[in-house]
This record gives C-alpha cells, structure tokens and sequence, in this order.
C-alpha cells in the first residue's frame, strides 16, 4: 500500500519502532555527496536480459534498481504541482537523492495535470515532463514513470470520474500515449507503471472509482465499477493489453510494470492477479509493494515468492512503517535471491536537515534514521549488481 507519511500518522504507527531502533550516524549533507559525473558516459538503456530473468544496460552489464518514490515533497503536495513554478527545488532534491546512492527515481504522474479534455492532454505538463527527462539524464538518475494517479481529489476533472468504464480506459490510453510519446527517445526512462495499486471489485456493483482515502490522499483506483459477469482475470488482462498497446504505438524500447498490492501477503495466501499468466504477458517484469511486520519478515519472504514468476522483479515500495529498519534491512538482504531491486521514499528534506530542526517531531527521527540506513545499504545493491554474471 502506498503511504502518505504525515507526523501524526507515523506517530501513530511507529512509535513501537522507533523505541526497537538503534541509533545510526548522521549523514551527510548531500552537497558533500553528490559524485562527479561530467565525464561519465551517457545513460544506457535498461532492458531484460536475453533469458528474461533480470535487468542489463544496452551493453549486457547487469543492472540492479536502487531508488526512492519521489511522490510528494514535504508538505503533501504532489510533484507535477509545483514542478513547474519551483523547478530548482526539483534540481537540488534529484542532487539529494543521487547523494543517497540511487540509481532510480520513481515519479506519480496525475491524469488530471495531464489531460486538458477526455481527447486533449496538457502542452505544459508534458513540456516539463520533457525537462525532468533531461535533468534525469543529467543526474543519471532512471525514471520509473508511474501514471494515471488521481491521489488529490481536486485535480480529478469532473468529467473524468462522470464516464463509463470504455470512456474512462480510452482516455487511460490517451494519456499513455502522450506520456510515451514525449518519454519515448530518452534513455533515462527505466520504465512505465501502468497505475498505482489498481484492484478489481467482486460481485458487488461498486460507485465510486477511488478507495478509501489516506493522508488525503487516494491511492487505489478500480479499474471498472461493475464486473458485469466477468473474471478479474479477464479485466485485469484486456485494460494491462490496452494501456501497453497505447504505449507500444510510440515507445517499443521501454519496459512495462504495474504496481501492485501483494495480496498473497496481505490474506496470507492465493495467487498473484496481474502476474497471473493470464493478464502479465505484455508486462516485461514485475513490480510489487511490500511493507513487512514486527516479527514477520519470513511471512513476507514468503509471500514474495509467489511473486517470482520467471520475470526480474522489483519491490516498487518499501518503509519501516510496521517494523524496525532492522528488519526492512533483513527483508531487503534475504529478499535479493528474488529481487532485481527496491524503491522507498525521499520526500524532499535530508536527514541531516531533519536532525537540524529547533524541534524534530518523532517523523522526522524515523524518516531521518531511515534515509541513513538506505545510503548505506547503497552498498549492498552495488554488490548485488557487480555480483551478477554478465
């Protein structure tokens, strides 16, 4: 589940572990990080290996994601809402990340700051999703371009919520096509997240496309309001067929994933839906998110497996936000027998500006503590890539 992290939320959730957590240093001030890379070689495409079971560059050296979700900065506000008036803030926050060590930046694109009308997308948008290509490339920093979000209410257009399911999955695909278009030709693009989390209803005829609300923010969108007979499966495997077929019109080079809820740990059992191999063929690998209990990380470890399907995978989301760093550390480090890679979260503040507040809240411990701990399980990721045979 994506979490939106406000102080009282995390107060709530994890004051057990932050009382479970041992102190770390202090890291350093990302101007002090940030590497040289003017002389590097350009960023190379990242596609999957011959075999179809990991990641490799254009040149067939492996290829391990390490990367954060850059999906809102400190005061909840999404970053295709400020990007464009505060675009230096975007600058120095992709220096900050590079500084923690990763490779991949996982971005939240809204449809409703993407299309004008249900047939017209949004010039400007797509013009500044264009100038984060190139800051990407810049900082060599892969995008994971996750789309179709409709987290803040207030910039759903009124229209997009009155169509029916056909209206509503061609406007999905308008959007695609116009995000691709313009990503196409950039080789910063790592890949395309079709939706964040979406889920399929059951037998009951449902009303309202958005699921229950998180920190102001909606996470989770249906794909239909009525199954009107048929499988999740059949749902599942034509909207995944139509939203990559609208971006393979334009953009054949780049990978496709869905983020998902994993399910099988959440129920403690089933199959995986969208990597079921009815619905994941036109999916080049998967993404799944997981946020392991206090005392279950095994129970996570095996959830994840059925997650292995023969395709590389990521876990697209991760947090201590129901266990210590201790034990996301231990899932990370038994999870790399499965994993091709794993994104958490940077919201825009360092740690060492977090400490620096006259008075930190408990969050800002956490979040500070946290980030520490993922700069320096960079290293553990590096290993993870050079270990792999070429």
């Amino acid at each position: 589940m994506t979490v939106f992290f406000s102080p009282s939320a995390l107060s709530r959730f994890l004051i057990p572990v932050l009382l479970l957590t041992p102190a770390v240093g202090v890291a350093q001030d990302a101007a002090d990080n940030v590497p040289d890379v003017s002389s590097r070689s350009p960023l190379s495409d990242i596609r999957v290996s011959p075999d179809g079971t990991r990641f490799v560059d254009a040149d067939g050296r492996p290829f391990v994601v390490w990367g954060v979700n850059y999906d809102h900065d400190s005061d909840g506000r999404l970053l295709d809402e400020y990007w464009i008036d505060e675009w230096q803030t975007v600058v120095e926050d992709f220096a900050e990340i590079q500084s923690l060590g990763a490779n991949c930046v996982r971005i939240h694109l809204q449809l409703g700051m993407f299309m004008e009308t249900p047939t017209q997308p949004r010039e400007a948008a797509l013009n500044q999703l264009g100038r984060l290509l190139k800051l990407a490339e810049d900082s060599r920093l892969y995008l994971d371009l996750t789309g179709l979000a409709c987290y803040h209410r207030k910039n759903i257009p009124s229209w997009y919520d009155e169509l029916p399911e056909a209206e509503r999955w061609a406007v999905q695909s308008r959007f695609w096509e116009a995000i691709a278009k313009v990503c196409s030709g950039s080789p910063a693009v790592f890949c395309y997240d079709l939706m964040n989390e979406p889920i399929i209803p059951g037998r009951k005829v449902e009303t309202e496309w958005l699921t229950g609300e998180l920190g102001g923010k909606h996470f989770v969108q249906r794909l239909t309001l009525d199954a009107a007979g048929r499988t999740s499966k059949e749902i599942a495997a034509a909207w995944v067929r139509q939203m990559s077929e609208s971006i393979r019109r334009h953009d054949q080079r780049h990978l496709i994933t869905v983020g998902v809820i994993p399910w099988v740990f959440a129920f403690g059992g089933g199959q995986p839906l969208f990597y079921s191999p009815e619905v994941s063929e036109p999916l080049d690998f998967v993404a799944v998110h997981f946020y392991p209990e206090a005392g279950k990380v095994e129970a996570a470890l095996t959830a994840l497996k059925k997650y292995d399907i023969g395709k590389p995978l990521v876990i697209e989301e991760m947090f201590p936000l129901k266990c210590s760093p201790d034990e996301v550390q231990e899932f990370i480090k038994h999870s790399a027998v499965h994993a091709d890679g794993w994104i958490s979260f940077y919201w825009g503040t360092p740690a060492a500006q977090l400490r620096s507040k006259p008075k930190p809240t408990l969050s800002d411990s956490i979040v500070a503590a946290w980030l520490d701990r993922f700069q320096e399980l960079s290293e553990f990721a590096r290993h993870c890539q050079d270990s792999v045979a070429p």
